[in-house]
């Protein structure tokens, strides 16, 4: 290609997606931002069953509904004497609210998300919901989320492990408790959302995190945090903005011992649940250590992922 092609190319390419990204963020009341595809997610009611091919965005029709890989998830599991916590991290925009321009408040409604989860407890998944918590932290003067960014905040992690502490404790009983090293820091983030915004009205972020000191993450833990984003935020370092405070540095904090961690920067729904398989396949005795996973991802995923496939748990045939 000619080099005056190419920077077209390039411009046009650039031009498209810019314009993409700006059209994915709303700009809500007192500098905080929301991800158009959430509110997308919130508006579209159910999204399961005979719904699930009319509001799904995945290129597959198929793969639009998350219900039968979620219980065939659910059901490998349990044949291996694995505990599921499906854990789906509220959306920003129901937990925020009141922070939403006044013409789109009224558009906001998880109705359809608790329908959602009482079908799945009817069929034995145990599924925690933490908006409540989200949306009342034991210090209501801290953020659960970031303002400029699609992620929960430092203290919305804290606050997430204490309650999936709670329901996972059990299942690792009687084992020796580590004594990490805690320490809470002031950082300032580029947000996601803010980034996507390019603009100069909207600046870096400045939020609190808890560090914590130590190995908080160990291939051979009894738990396997598994899922999107959320599980790497704070933890991964790099482009998630720091390291040691994320949901995994948290919930080992909270249990006392470290967490293994399979966490994807794309999807939660079907991406994770192949690196996992991934694991398993190179480890064949993978879970024979594992006591509970907890599948940690943001609602919007249940309609705009790009599918819900069905994805083994063992290798076949072992």
């Amino acid at each position: 290609m000619k080099p005056l092609l190419v920077a077209v190319g390039i411009n046009l390419y650039f031009m498209v997606f810019g314009i993409w990204a700006i059209a994915s963020v709303l700009e809500g009341e007192n500098g905080w931002l929301f991800f158009e595809p959430e509110l997308r997610h919130l508006g579209v009611g159910p999204f399961w069953g005979e719904h699930a091919e009319g509001v799904g965005r995945a290129s597959d029709p198929a793969q639009r509904d998350p219900l039968p890989a979620i219980l065939d998830f659910h059901a490998g599991l349990r044949e291996l004497g694995v505990q599921l916590l499906l854990v789906p991290v509220p959306p920003k925009a129901v937990v925020y609210h009141q922070q939403l321009p006044v013409d789109r408040k009224t558009a906001v409604s998880a109705a359809h998300l608790k329908e959602f989860y009482e079908i799945l407890r009817e069929h034995g998944v145990d599924v925690l919901d933490l908006t409540e918590v989200l949306q009342n932290p034991p210090d209501e003067s801290r953020s659960t989320y970031c303002l400029t960014d699609t992620h929960w905040s430092g203290v919305g992690c804290v606050v997430a492990a204490s309650k999936i502490s709670e329901r996972v404790s059990g299942y690792i009983a009687g084992g020796q408790r580590i004594s990490f090293g805690a320490e809470w820091r002031e950082i300032e983030i580029d947000g996601d959302l803010r980034r996507m915004l390019a603009s100069d009205h909207v600046r870096e972020e400045t939020l609190s995190v808890r560090t914590i000191a130590g190995d908080t993450v160990a291939n051979e833990s009894p738990v396997l945090v598994l899922g999107d984003s959320h599980t790497l935020v704070f933890h991964a370092g790099g482009d998630m903005h720091y390291r040691g405070a994320g949901l995994p540095d948290q919930l080992a904090y909270a249990l006392g011992t470290p967490v293994d961690v399979i966490g994807v920067r794309g999807s939660g729904a079907t991406p994770a649940r192949i690196n996992l398989f991934r694991r398993v396949r190179q480890n064949p005795d993978f879970f024979d250590q594992k006591r509970v996973v907890v599948w940690v991802f943001a609602v919007r995923e249940f309609t705009e992922s790009d599918g819900w496939r069905l994805v083994p748990v063992q290798v076949p045939g072992r």
